[in-house]
């Protein structure tokens, strides 16, 4: 994998491929059996957190220090709950990951929140399967999700279904998928192929590109052929940010699909990339991210306390914390038990509603938005709830 694509003619600068949570290792059978460990929650709960210490990557260390920093803070926000909280470092791979979950359940730990990349997330939950306890990790690949491990990260699924839905309510229903031939392209074409078929859109196609910038331009044209050709008024983008997304998003209104005339959607979170937002399919189009407001109240905090702002991930962190806080706080030996866990209410947290499902991945509540005058607009706001949600 190269690390940047070259400038294009109109230049949008250099973009680094750096996708943290998603796509890592296939799914491997946890084994996991039982539902929970017995927990009293009158004392402080014992609960750890792995994270990629030590694995030599000033990246790593930096997202694992921003992680640490907001579970601590949600620690100190919980009221009337008591959480002992361990740090373990995983050195950011599976086999530090299995020595870290081991030694955490052997120290009592009830659960675990992490770790970060999905390979290092399923080494741990096999780890610890047989000992009935659950793993939260900061992961979005549903690939590893299920038995013991559940994801926090917020998945293709999630922000697939909300986009279909809100844009074949508008009319906006004959889809075309765009897409790079690599893993998270792949992954990202199966979700909104998944979110299509239990909807009210039509897929009229999907085509996929090469993952480099020679194969992009090469592609465009063809993908262009192909929307018009299959009646196509919707098309929904796959890339990253800081990666396909640039490109893709500058060359297609260039080959004849103007964002007056199609709607574009995007499966990542574009208000993270100001420098996009002059790109016609960007400022015009339909993506998703938590509810702002909670969001927004996050960032102030800690930025406040810490002096800059928090990484993007950060939140999941905050999330987890929450989570385990209001199961402990419900009171019960049962408290940390997968019944318990996957409860249809939910939690909130800092990110907004959120849910774990029993196949180990999680609901969302998203907020629909647009970019106008290089600002971020909600279109429809994320629902406070699960009830006014149809799934």
């Amino acid at each position: 994998m190269f690390a940047i694509f070259g400038a294009l003619r109109k230049p949008v600068g250099f973009f680094r491929f750096a996708i943290l949570s998603v796509i890592l290792a296939a799914c491997v059978d946890t084994g996991f059996v039982g539902t929970g460990p017995t927990v009293n929650t009158r004392n402080p709960v014992s609960v750890a957190l792995l994270l990629p210490y030590n694995s030599g990557s000033p990246g790593d260390e930096a997202v694992a220090t921003n992680l640490e920093t907001a579970a601590r803070m949600a620690v100190a926000d919980l009221d009337g709950v008591q959480i002992d909280l361990q740090v373990y470092p995983t050195a950011g791979g599976a086999e530090g990951a299995r020595a870290a979950a081991a030694k955490a359940v052997s120290g009592g730990a009830k659960i675990i929140l992490g770790p970060l990349f999905a390979e290092a997330a399923n080494a741990a939950a096999t780890t610890v399967a047989s000992r009935g306890v659950s793993v939260l990790a900061f992961s979005n690949n549903t690939d590893i999700a299920g038995g013991n491990l559940f994801l926090l990260g917020n998945t293709f699924t999630n922000t697939a279904r909300r986009l279909i839905d809100y844009s074949a309510s508008l009319g906006k229903g004959q889809v075309l998928v765009a897409h790079a031939n690599n893993p998270a392209g792949i992954a990202g074409r199966r979700a909104v192929e998944a979110a299509i078929a239990g909807s009210n859109a039509t897929l009229v196609g999907a085509m996929g590109y090469e993952f480099s910038q020679e194969g992009i331009i090469a592609a465009m044209p063809t993908v262009a052929e192909m929307v018009k050709a299959n009646g196509a008024d919707t098309i929904f983008l796959t890339g990253g940010v800081d990666a396909d997304l640039p490109f893709v998003a500058q060359l297609l209104p260039e080959n004849g699909l103007p964002a007056t005339e199609y709607q574009y959607l995007g499966l990542t979170r574009w208000d993270t990339a100001p420098q996009l937002f002059n790109l016609e399919a960007i400022r015009n189009g339909w993506f998703t991210l938590p509810d702002p407001a909670r969001y927004e109240q996050f960032i102030a905090r800690y930025t406040t306390a810490y002096g800059q702002r928090p990484h993007p991930l950060a939140g999941l962190a905050y999330d987890g914390i929450a989570a385990i806080g209001a199961l402990i706080k419900s009171g019960g030996s049962d408290a940390l038990s997968r019944g318990r866990l996957t409860q249809r209410s939910g939690f909130v947290g800092v990110n907004g509603t959120f849910r774990f499902l029993p196949d180990g991945t999680n609901q969302r509540a998203l907020a629909v938005a647009t970019i106008e005058e290089n600002k971020v607009r909600i279109l429809d706001p994320a629902p406070s709830s699960f009830r006014s949600i149809g799934f």
